[in-house]
């Protein structure tokens, strides 16, 4: 039997995705039923326990397949970028109500109604998917009416199929916002949720992970005869940043703690001294 990654593709011995049969072994097969991510950030881990580490983050509307529900867990995949893992089983609701409006700015609060001087309900990530009901207006502000309860700030949103022009800008919103290891919100993003969430905000899908990004995002460039521009990504082993220019980089990392800008030359030797120099450079 071929190896799959087991990142991106359900299986276990006991269970599996029904669309591997004939390639992996298990004792059963399933087809998997659809629901929706119902809460702002849902954590996806590698084992049913919330003490296992987060290696991922979906966000509010995303659609997942569940295979297995055991004990407050599912076993799922998300429909998005195919991640698969454990989420607690709470997180998810029915998949009936069909999203059309994604967050476009990092963050954004969702009130009870329409009126900004009420207490919030939750607030929402940048690409956290909406159904909206109707679009009112309040001493000149304007409300989008969910679906699923509540009221956003019209001009928070976008139509779902109306992608960002420029994704490097959109990661540049994000200048700040705290470093988290598998985060991929406007709460709290790693170096390569850093380039997945703006890049799907520009309309291109892409892998999660830095190893799956270095592996298929673009066209593998040399510096040495292609200066680097805009939009640029370079690689070292576990880390990924955004070129904003010839020069400078935007990156979620562990350093700052934080979305930063840097100096390309000085982040290359900083990091040199633990984890070597970059090993890629790709154009998206």
């Amino acid at each position: 039997m071929t190896s799959l990654d087991r990142r991106l593709h359900a299986h276990r011995a006991d269970l599996a995705d029904a669309r591997l049969r004939g390639a992996v072994e298990a004792e059963r097969f399933a087809e998997g039923a659809p629901a929706r991510v119902v809460v702002p950030v849902l954590n996806i881990h590698a084992a049913p326990r919330s003490s296992s580490g987060v290696d991922t983050q979906m966000l509010f509307g995303d659609a997942v397949r569940v295979f297995e529900r055991s004990d407050g867990w599912a076993w799922m995949q998300a429909e998005r970028d195919g991640y698969v893992g454990y989420v607690e089983e709470a997180g998810l609701g029915d998949a009936a109500a069909e999203p059309d409006h994604v967050v476009a700015v990092p963050r954004s609060f969702v009130y009870p109604e329409a009126e900004l001087k009420a207490p919030i309900v939750m607030a929402h990530s940048m690409g956290a998917r909406v159904a909206v009901t109707q679009v009112v207006e309040k001493r000149g502000t304007h409300y989008a009416l969910l679906a699923s309860g509540g009221a956003m700030i019209a001009r928070h949103l976008r139509p779902a199929g109306e992608p960002a022009e420029d994704y490097v800008a959109v990661a540049e919103s994000f200048l700040h916002t705290p470093y988290l290891w598998g985060g991929a919100s406007g709460f709290g993003i790693d170096c390569s949720g850093l380039v997945q969430l703006p890049m799907r905000m520009a309309g291109r899908l892409v892998l999660r992970d830095t190893d799956m990004q270095a592996d298929s995002i673009g066209t593998v460039i040399d510096p040495a005869e292609t200066p680097l521009r805009r939009g640029d990504l370079v690689f070292w082993k576990g880390h990924v940043a955004i070129m904003l220019d010839g020069e400078t980089m935007l990156h979620a990392n562990g350093h700052s703690m934080s979305v930063a800008r840097e100096p390309l030359a000085e982040a290359v030797e900083r990091i040199a001294v633990l984890y070597g120099r970059p090993t890629l450079y790709r154009r998206p």
